[in-house]
């Protein structure tokens, strides 16, 4: 895939803003949402000045990225303003469509959080993170009884699950077993990103919100602030 290259006037640049054991268990089986039976249909219409900005800002940035249709797949799931991330610097594996705001919220806290306190706290680089991916037509995991039904924000593309860190030295911090690790520093680093996470995202849910979370990270950019 080509990466995005589109030229963006200097005044659109001028208004952006920083961007900012070895288990791998998968999150709970997510409830299945039907989707449009003849598939998504793509949705017309120019390009709003806002998601146009936010490629302003993921090109500023150096990263690598080509943007996707705005697609309708039935059942509340719809994706508007989204990218596939193609390099942001460090590798983040499963990554699918992603609205372009959690892209540019991912980029920031993977440079100026994650990264930073590895090595300022694990005395070594992160070389991969690993997701449990982004888009997915699905309800709401784990949610409250008001939840039921609804549409997650992974069915808007509007979110992202990260399940851990593989650092050059060979360590792999995994959010299930890690979380309460014996290593104090471990901890600290596991604890010190989710709250990095909390300044950029809207929500940010961790293992101590509930079993449904206790082996990711759930950061997204809808709804009302949650930090947990």
């Amino acid at each position: 895939m080509v990466a995005f290259r589109r030229s963006i006037p200097l005044a659109l640049l001028l208004l952006s803003a920083c961007v900012g054991g070895e288990r791998r268990d998968a999150p709970p089986p997510p409830r299945p949402i039907a989707q449009r039976p003849s598939g998504p249909v793509t949705l017309p219409g120019a390009t709003p000045r806002d998601t146009q900005q936010c490629f302003a800002d993921l090109s500023r940035a150096e990263v690598r990225f080509s943007p996707l249709p705005d697609r309708d797949y039935g059942s509340g799931c719809v994706v508007l303003g989204a990218v596939q991330l193609l390099d942001i610097g460090t590798p983040v594996s499963g990554l699918k469509a992603i609205r372009c705001p959690v892209a540019r919220a991912l980029v920031g806290w993977v440079r100026h959080g994650v990264r930073p306190a590895a090595r300022q706290i694990l005395g070594s680089e992160v070389v991969r993170i690993d997701s449990y991916g982004t888009y997915a037509c699905r309800g709401i995991i784990g949610g409250s009884a008001g939840s039921a039904g609804r549409v997650s924000e992974h069915g808007l593309a509007n979110a992202v699950d990260i399940g851990g860190f593989t650092l050059a030295d060979g360590r792999r911090i995994v959010l299930e077993r890690d979380w309460n690790s014996t290593d104090p520093q471990v901890r600290e680093f596991l604890r010190i990103v989710h709250r990095s996470a909390c300044r950029r995202f809207v929500t940010t849910l961790g293992p101590d919100y509930n079993a449904a979370h206790r082996n990711h990270f759930h950061l997204d950019m809808g709804g009302r602030p949650l930090c947990r």
